[in-house]
């Protein structure tokens, strides 16, 4: 695959820096808002954002139903932020009746690292990378427990949040807790646009 289109879920959330990061690696980047956008893509970022706003205009949009299969079909997705929280199977501390595309064997914990205040950045030891990836959290969640197969790829080091999950990744689908478009570090977009061409 020589350009990959790569869609940016683009309702709700942190989208431009992700196109510019996906552009910058060579990757066509779209912004998904409608099903036929949906259908060009072969890979997909979930960004940041609010997660139960992301999953209500993917509803009214239509959005929802279609995103979900392309993800039970195999389609590659980096889920970032509330963008994990979206990819996750199961989710504590949402709100009633909160939905997800789900496909990724993960509980996450909705805004773990706790409110807006509480957002802090710093270097993450990130598998595969030899230098550690400047992470931005912002009412982040954080993965409480995976299922099998789900491969671990970064974790809190120190502080009250020491050993936490962070970062995750099983077949197709990968997700962060932190922003990695924030930080302005494109190794993890490479990563994801690698996993594309895999697939």
């Amino acid at each position: 695959m020589s350009q990959p289109i790569v869609g940016v879920f683009a309702l709700q959330g942190d989208v431009r820096e992700h196109l510019q990061l996906l552009q910058s690696q060579g990757a066509r980047a779209l912004a998904v808002r409608r099903p036929a956008e949906l259908d060009q893509c072969d890979g997909l970022v979930l960004p940041g954002g609010e997660s139960t706003t992301m999953a209500k205009l993917a509803r009214t949009f239509d959005l929802f139903d279609p995103i979900r299969k392309r993800l039970d079909d195999g389609m590659p997705a980096l889920g970032t932020c509330a963008g994990m929280i979206l990819l996750a199977d199961r989710i504590l501390d949402g709100i009633v009746g909160q939905e997800t595309f789900g496909g990724l064997d993960v509980t996450v914990r909705r805004n773990a690292f706790g409110r807006q205040v509480d957002s802090f950045e710093g270097p993450i030891a990130y598998e595969g990378l030899d230098e550690p990836v400047h992470a931005v959290f912002i009412r982040a969640p954080w993965v409480e427990e995976i299922g099998e197969g789900v491969e671990v790829l970064a974790r809190v080091a120190d502080g009250a949040a020491a050993g936490r999950i962070v970062a995750v990744r099983h077949e197709h689908l990968m997700a962060t807790s932190f922003h990695p478009e924030v930080g302005g570090d494109a190794r993890v977009h490479r990563q994801f646009l690698d996993l594309i061409e895999q697939s």
